[in-house]
């Protein structure tokens, strides 16, 4: 699991933080991080530290669709200041790559 605290400076909300750590998984098909691909749909955080998480997939036959929500949320949970993390896969609205970001679609040379 990464390190997801290394990099924490004091200025730094549990939001930043969390995405941050979201930064760091990464499908395993794809070379380019779950939150540059907009597979992120929402990052809610409270004052207790609790995270929920609304995540989708580019497709619901994507072979780590088991996987993903598993593997973000233990990455969630380790990021200093979270005391509950809840993922929920959703597939409305779908996953297209109008979602990513710029720097995933130069990654991905994706650009027409």
């Amino acid at each position: 699991m990464p390190d997801t605290t290394a990099a924490c400076t004091p200025d730094q909300t549990l939001s930043d933080r969390v995405v941050e750590a979201l930064r760091t998984v990464y499908d395993p098909e794809i070379p380019v991080n779950i939150w540059e691909l907009g597979l992120i749909y929402g990052v809610k955080t409270d004052d207790a530290g609790a995270v929920a998480i609304e995540m989708t997939l580019t497709a619901p036959s994507c072979p780590v669709a088991g996987e993903m929500p598993g593997m973000v949320q233990r990455v969630v949970a380790a990021v200093e200041g979270v005391t509950a993390c809840t993922v929920e896969l959703v597939w409305e609205p779908s996953w297209d790559p109008g979602r990513m970001s710029e720097e995933a679609k130069l990654q991905l040379d994706m650009f027409y």
